[in-house]
């Protein structure tokens, strides 16, 4: 169904906050996303809390990035939680992911559980042309580099990337029909664009090819936030 492509952005400041969207939302998107400011809010107990009442998948975005061996144990707490899915930074490299993916599995095995999908996270849709290769020396475009990026995730044995919208034809080009992509900076016509640069709406989106897209405040913020959600799912249908 539509409504399964979207992950809701839980970018609350409290728990309450978080488990009330959830509670109104949990028939109209297909998961929840939960980021830095609700982790660090909430703590770890927040996923218990979530399935609770009523997340069905839940995807952390801790983008993970450090030496393999530090990514390799949060990945392993990663994968004791639960979530449906979460990610790394693709730039800490083959050896970083690699670590990532076989810790995480290898959990789930010894505890008998589904593995998290681990994708990539390739260059942030807050980070356009000028910003890779004026701030972060970058000397190709993001387009190359956010398809450079997903290689190496793939090879890495990563489930898919984050990526924005204008790099997903080139994606699926480069690693085929399998491979995740999930995209943030979405926005329906008309919506403030926010701190994002490179975006589109849910509905292009889906049609160039990506599998979920990461909605938050043209949701969360509207006024009647289940009409949102309801009119993101048509168009994407």
């Amino acid at each position: 169904m539509a409504k399964d492509k979207i992950i809701l952005a839980l970018d609350a400041d409290s728990e309450q906050k978080a488990l009330s969207l959830v509670s109104d939302l949990k028939d109209d998107v297909g998961a929840f996303k939960v980021g830095l400011e609700l982790f660090n809010t909430a703590g770890p107990a927040i996923f218990v809390s979530l399935k609770k009442a009523g997340a069905a998948r839940v995807f952390y975005d801790c983008k993970l990035h450090d030496i393999p061996n530090t990514v390799a144990g949060a990945s392993r707490a990663v994968a004791r939680m639960g979530v449906w899915m979460f990610n790394v930074h693709a730039t800490g490299g083959s050896a970083m992911m690699k670590a990532a993916a076989e810790a995480a599995r290898e959990t789930a095995s010894k505890l008998g559980t589904e593995p998290a999908k681990i994708i990539g996270v390739t260059v942030l849709t807050s980070i356009d042309e000028a910003i890779l290769r004026g701030e972060l020396m970058v000397g190709q475009d993001v387009r190359a580099q956010v398809v450079h990026l997903a290689g190496l995730a793939k090879s890495s044995g990563l489930d898919g990337v984050v990526a924005s919208p204008h790099e997903i034809e080139a994606l699926r080009d480069a690693c085929g029909p399998d491979f995740l992509i999930v995209t943030p900076g979405v926005r329906p016509a008309g919506a403030e664009l926010g701190d994002q640069k490179r975006v589109t709406t849910p509905g292009e989106a889906v049609r160039r090819g990506a599998d979920y897209v990461v909605v938050g405040r043209p949701i969360t913020a509207a006024e009647d936030p289940i009409a949102a959600a309801r009119a993101i799912a048509a168009e994407i249908a």
